[in-house]
């Protein structure tokens, strides 16, 4: 697959995300061990815990030696739903919290400081849809990209795509596009079971998409309200399907083909939902 954010080519070094970028996907669950054994068997990922814990126990999955995403677990007694969250990269987090909080967005946790490793804000649109910002120091994002267990593309789902269009463009800059115009990028923006094909939108940032907005209306769960896709590369989207399910989670919308490419809706087995995806070629 093409790459369509800002993450570095497998064997470059660190680079600064262009603000706006998704740089981090992140993932609290109730059980750290366990996640990370379906984690572990699914991708092919290894961890190891990159210091301090002031946000509680938290490790880097990593492929071949290169961080690719986080773990983290939710204090005990707190029984939030587990989810999968984006972060967008941000030259300077307290100003974006400022900035999300004047605009008609929430903002849950932060502008707080992970160790060295970045400052970090988590926050919700005004649609209510979880995400986050991320100032990255040590780690500016994910290592590596464009292999089985990275992370591929970034959507939001919602109700209305142009209801929050505006509020992402005005925090970071993004040239706003209908999603048709962007298709030549291998975005997996059309989907055949879509309600509404034509409510879709592409976040461009140097003439680049990086991430897209789909409103899919009633069409949206309602258990999970609006909310980021992360779609995972993956080599054979039907065989990992089926290892989802032999690993406790469960397949939400089975195999099916998309102009990206082969891709299949699944939940872990806490109900993190997360999308797999073999990208066209």
């Amino acid at each position: 697959m093409t790459e369509v954010w800002g993450s570095p080519r497998p064997g470059a070094g660190e680079i600064r995300q262009a603000p706006g970028s998704p740089c981090w996907t992140s993932l609290l669950a109730h059980d750290l061990e366990a996640i990370q054994d379906f984690y572990g068997a699914l991708f092919g990922w290894a961890f190891y815990s990159p210091g301090p814990r002031r946000l509680g126990p938290y490790v880097r999955a990593t492929i071949d030696g290169r961080d690719v995403a986080g773990l983290g677990e939710l204090t005990p007694g707190r029984r939030l739903p587990t989810a999968w969250t984006t972060y967008l990269a941000s030259d300077d987090a307290d100003e974006a919290a400022e900035w999300i909080r004047c605009s008609g967005g929430t903002v849950g946790v932060g502008p707080l400081s992970a160790e060295d490793a970045g400052r970090l804000v988590l926050a919700s649109d005004p649609a209510g849809a979880p995400f986050g910002v991320w100032q990255g120091q040590k780690l500016t994002g994910a290592q590596l990209t464009g292999v089985p267990g990275t992370p591929a593309w970034h959507e939001l789902v919602t109700r209305r795509a142009s209801a929050v269009a505006g509020f992402y463009r005005a925090l970071f800059g993004y040239d706003v596009k209908p999603a048709d115009a962007a298709r030549s990028s291998r975005s997996p923006v059309d989907s055949p079971a879509d309600p509404d094909p034509g409510d879709h939108l592409t976040l461009q940032l140097d003439g680049r998409p990086v991430a897209a907005i789909r409103g899919v209306g009633a069409a949206l769960p309602r258990e999970r309200g609006p909310h980021w896709m992360t779609y995972f590369e993956v080599a054979d989207t039907d065989a990992a399907a089926l290892r989802v399910v032999e690993l406790g989670g469960r397949v939400l919308d089975p195999p099916h083909e998309a102009p990206a490419g082969r891709m299949a809706t699944v939940t872990d087995p806490e109900g993190a939902v997360f999308t797999l995806l073999r990208a066209s070629r």
